[in-house]
């Protein structure tokens, strides 16, 4: 079941309505039975996946919760991680190292062959296997106290909002308000639904068709010169963010519809001016998990320069992969990875260089055009299907630019641009001008009107198809 389906539209209309209309203490059964069935519109054997995840935190939580210190607590704690990253090794990367052992086993001309596993990658496996770990590990750390009742917990693993693609909550911030009495809030339902309506407008009328482009160019990309595959990395850096964005948006709307708070995921990430800012604005949720989990426990910034950058460097490679089983994901990790070493590393120089010798304004832009561009090229490893492809592509811009650019049918090129202007100006507004806070203090009607036009252009140029959310293959 898609956001951007009837099916979600009629389900989530159905779901809000008995959610106002039943009492408070029935309220976590409609929200977990709907969960449910949210997920099992995907493939009903794979829920069986969340209820193991579920169960064994679960669990681990509350055995934890009785034991007086980290030591006897460990216990758990390892029985939550190998289950937990044991469910996401064998469905999303057993077949990824098996056949690159295969690979290295041939190369030394070895004859054992490593079979694959004909399972597929369960929708949602990435996010809700790292939000029921923080749980498990808050418990352990002492962070938040064990959550005695079990089925508001599997609607904290499970909350249909966010299971498929994030934010990936944490439980300090998600379980209080599982608890907490929700009163219908005409303010909370109007901006919900609007936070869902500017999702779907980047979901529909932007991420859609620009895929269009892309996926015409990265689809054929021997038959493209490099001007075209350099204009259609650009696009795919809007494709990739307006999809993500947009179900980010749709799923914090939606909470937001019901009563609950999910944390932003998104901010407004290409005016960002350096690469370790870009990640303060990118999947936050995500950004933060890796800070917390794994940064900080290997050790963070207190141990010195070197450990500091080194520790940086892992986080990047984890967090490639984690992104997906194949070498380009990898690539892209260690590619952000060294950017942001570099960034943390010559910052203070490049400071002290343009200190008064350029206006301000300039200097944010350079920074930013320069941000951009890094995050682009490690977008190429990102969309390619293969090292080899994004090393041609990279080859092709850098080295056989050409002078023509590939223009398809020209009305559904023309939509592509003047929504992606339209995305920037909006954004703009946003960031220097706080656009946000002053359209909700504007009158009803020019409110209104803008929400009718929004929809009216999202009906006229959108994309209406089945193609699922980018992130779903995470």
């Amino acid at each position: 079941m898609l956001f951007h389906s009837l099916e979600f539209a009629f389900f989530f209309i159905a779901i809000v309505t008995l959610y106002f209309t039943v009492a408070h203490r029935y309220r976590w059964v409609l929200l977990l039975v709907g969960s449910y069935f949210f997920y099992m519109c995907w493939n009903w054997k794979y829920s069986a996946l969340i209820i193991i995840s579920t169960v064994v935190d679960y669990y681990a939580g509350r055995r934890m919760a009785v034991l007086p210190d980290k030591r006897s607590r460990r216990k758990y704690l390892m029985l939550s991680l190998f289950t937990n990253l044991g469910l996401l090794f064998t469905f999303k990367y057993f077949n990824f190292f098996a056949e690159s052992l295969n690979q290295t086993l041939l190369f030394i001309d070895f004859s054992t062959h490593i079979p694959h596993l004909n399972v597929l990658l369960p929708v949602g496996i990435s996010f809700y296997t790292f939000q029921t770990l923080s749980y498990s590990i808050d418990v352990y750390r002492g962070k938040v106290e064990h959550e005695q009742h079990f089925g508001i917990f599997a609607l904290y693993v499970s909350f249909f909002p966010q299971l498929v693609a994030g934010p990936i909550e944490r439980a300090g911030r998600l379980l209080p308000q599982l608890h907490t009495k929700n009163f219908f809030d005409e303010a909370r339902f109007v901006s919900g639904l609007r936070l869902m309506l500017w999702g779907l407008f980047k979901k529909i009328a932007i991420a859609n068709r620009l895929a269009i482009y892309v996926d015409a160019v990265y689809g054929n990309a021997d038959l493209h010169n490099g001007v075209t595959l350099l204009f259609a990395t650009y696009l795919f850096a809007f494709q990739i963010y307006c999809d993500f964005s947009g179900y980010s948006d749709i799923a914090i709307g939606a909470a937001r519809v019901l009563g609950y708070d999910l944390m932003r995921n998104f901010r407004r990430p290409y005016f960002a001016k350096t690469i370790n800012e870009f990640w303060h604005r990118w999947h936050i949720s995500l950004s933060t998990w890796f800070r917390d989990y794994l940064y900080i426990p290997l050790g963070g910034n207190r141990k010195g320069l070197t450990k500091m950058l080194l520790n940086m460097i892992i986080v990047f490679i984890v967090s490639g992969m984690w992104h997906g089983a194949n070498w380009t994901f990898l690539i892209w990790g260690v590619l952000h990875g060294v950017f942001a070493v570099m960034s943390k590393v010559t910052l203070p120089w490049r400071d002290r260089f343009v200190a008064g010798k350029l206006p301000r304004a300039l200097v944010v832009f350079f920074r930013m055009f320069v941000t951009f561009h890094l995050v682009c090229l490690a977008w190429i490893f990102f969309r390619a299907d293969s090292i080899t492809e994004a090393n041609f592509i990279i080859q092709q811009i850098v080295t056989f630019p050409g002078r023509d650019l590939f223009i398809p049918e020209f009305d559904k090129f023309s939509y592509g641009i003047f929504v992606v202007v339209f995305l920037l100006f909006v954004e703009s507004a946003q960031e220097w001008l706080h656009l946000s806070e002053k359209f909700i203090r504007r009158p009803r009607a020019i409110r209104w009107l803008s929400y009718v036009a929004i929809f009216v252009v999202l009906v006229l140029i959108g994309v209406f198809d089945e193609s699922q959310f980018i992130y779903f293959q995470f």
